[in-house]
């Protein structure tokens, strides 16, 4: 059985994301963040949330009332995978053809371009240092 986790639906996300932000929450928690945006009814969000624990997405705490619940995964974990995804299905595994098309779908603001160079200068040294300690060994 694989460790990695099933990747969320659509509909899971928006949980997901609420417990990321917020941390762990009831059921009627939940559902007061997300009517703020979209109204859902409570049965509908307790019966997401049972699901996702059966898919083991969430851990649910049985020894408090309410049952508490918890993502099983961090936001940048389930990013990072739902992201290889992506870029396997839609882009033949080309990390490269992702990012250019990700940049040419809206105008980068500048702090979100030099956040880019900065996350690529930081790669770029990484790499240098882990090639001069391949050819140091």
């Amino acid at each position: 059985m694989s460790s990695r986790l099933p990747r969320p639906t659509e509909a899971e996300l928006p949980i997901l994301q609420v417990l990321w932000e917020r941390g762990p929450l009831s059921v009627r928690d939940v559902m007061h963040v997300l009517n703020e945006t979209k109204p859902t009814g409570y049965t509908t969000v307790l019966k997401m949330m049972q699901i996702m624990t059966d898919k083991g997405l969430l851990d649910r705490d049985e020894t408090q009332r309410p049952q508490i619940y918890r993502a099983r995964s961090s936001q940048t974990s389930t990013q990072r995978q739902l992201l290889s995804h992506l870029v396997h299905r839609a882009f033949g595994g080309s990390v490269k053809s992702m990012v250019l098309q990700a940049l040419s779908t809206r105008k980068s603001t500048p702090k979100e371009i030099a956040e880019i160079e900065k996350l690529l200068d930081r790669i770029e040294s990484d790499r240098a240092g882990a090639a001069k300690e391949g050819g140091e060994k």
